[in-house]
C-alpha cells in the first residue's frame, strides 16, 4: 500500500473509531431517557426494561423513578425535584428491577408492597387534613434488603399556608398578590425537606411534630384554630 494509502487507510479507521464512540454514546443516552424519571445514570437489559414499563403501567397512578445503584442512599434527597402533588414517588434501584424481572417470587413480593404502600400513603394523607397542603409529595423507597422506607417531601416555608391566610385576608391588592406569589416560585425550591422513615407509623409521627409544631408557631385563621392537631392513623 502507498504512503497516501496508509494514511487515508488510517484517518477512516480514527473516523470509525470516533463515529463508533459517538453512536455508543447516543444509545446510552437514549437508553436511559426511556426510562423516564431517573436519578444516576440507571441502565436495565431488554428484559429488564419491558418489565419496568409493565410496572409502571400497573401502577399508573404512582411517579417512578429509577436509580442507578451507586445512587441509593442519596436517592430520598434527590427526589424532590419529581415531585407532583397527588401523586406518591416510588424510587426503585436498577438492581432490584433486574431481580423483579427474572423471579417470579421476588416480583410478587414487591409489587404486593409497593401496591400495599401505596394504600397506606393515601390514608395518611387523609389523616393529614389542611396540613397535607405543606406536603409536596409522598414516596416509598424499595431497598435492596427487602424492606421498604417511606418520606415526604415538606416545604419548609410553610408557604401552603400563608397562602391560604392570604387568601382570607381582605383587600388585598392583585399586584401585590401577584409578586408574593413570584417570589414564592423563586425561594420554593430552595425551602424544601425530605422526611425519612423506616415505618408508615415513624412517618406519620414524624410528620405529626414537625408539621402541627410549625403550625402552631405561625398564625391561624378562627377556621384553622378549631381543626383538631392529632392524628388518628391505623396501618
Amino acid at each position: 500500500m502507498s504512503a497516501i494509502g496508509q494514511i487515508n487507510s488510517a484517518i477512516a479507521g480514527t473516523y470509525g473509531a470516533a463515529a463508533t464512540s459517538k453512536t455508543t454514546a447516543s444509545s446510552k443516552t437514549t437508553k436511559t431517557e426511556k426510562y423516564g424519571n431517573t436519578i444516576g445514570q440507571p441502565e436495565l437489559s431488554d428484559k429488564a426494561a419491558e418489565y419496568y414499563d409493565k410496572l409502571k403501567e400497573k401502577y399508573s397512578d404512582m411517579d417512578f423513578v429509577l436509580v442507578s445503584n451507586d445512587e441509593v442512599e442519596n436517592a430520598e434527597q434527590k427526589a424532590s425535584k419529581y415531585a407532583r402533588a397527588d401523586r406518591t414517588l416510588v424510587l426503585i434501584d436498577a438492581d432490584k428491577v433486574e431481580e423483579m424481572a427474572s423471579d417470579e417470587d421476588v416480583r410478587e413480593k414487591y409489587e404486593g408492597i409497593i401496591g400495599n404502600a401505596g394504600t397506606q400513603l393515601n390514608q395518611l394523607k387523609e389523616t393529614l387534613g389542611d396540613a397535607i397542603g405543606n406536603v409536596k409529595t409522598f414516596g416509598i423507597k424499595v431497598n435492596d434488603d427487602g424492606t421498604t422506607s417511606y418520606f415526604a417531601v415538606v416545604d419548609k416555608s410553610l408557604a401552603a399556608q400563608k397562602e391560604r391566610i392570604e387568601k382570607n385576608a381582605e383587600k388585598k391588592a392583585e399586584e401585590k398578590a401577584k409578586t408574593a406569589k413570584k417570589e414564592k416560585a423563586q425561594k420554593q425550591k430552595e425551602k424544601l425537606e425530605t422526611i425519612s422513615a423506616s415505618s408508615m407509623d415513624e412517618l406519620a409521627k414524624k410528620l405529626q411534630d414537625r408539621l402541627i409544631t410549625e403550625k402552631s408557631d405561625n398564625v391561624q385563621t378562627d377556621e384553622e384554630k378549631k381543626v383538631g392537631t392529632q392524628f388518628d392513623i391505623s396501618i
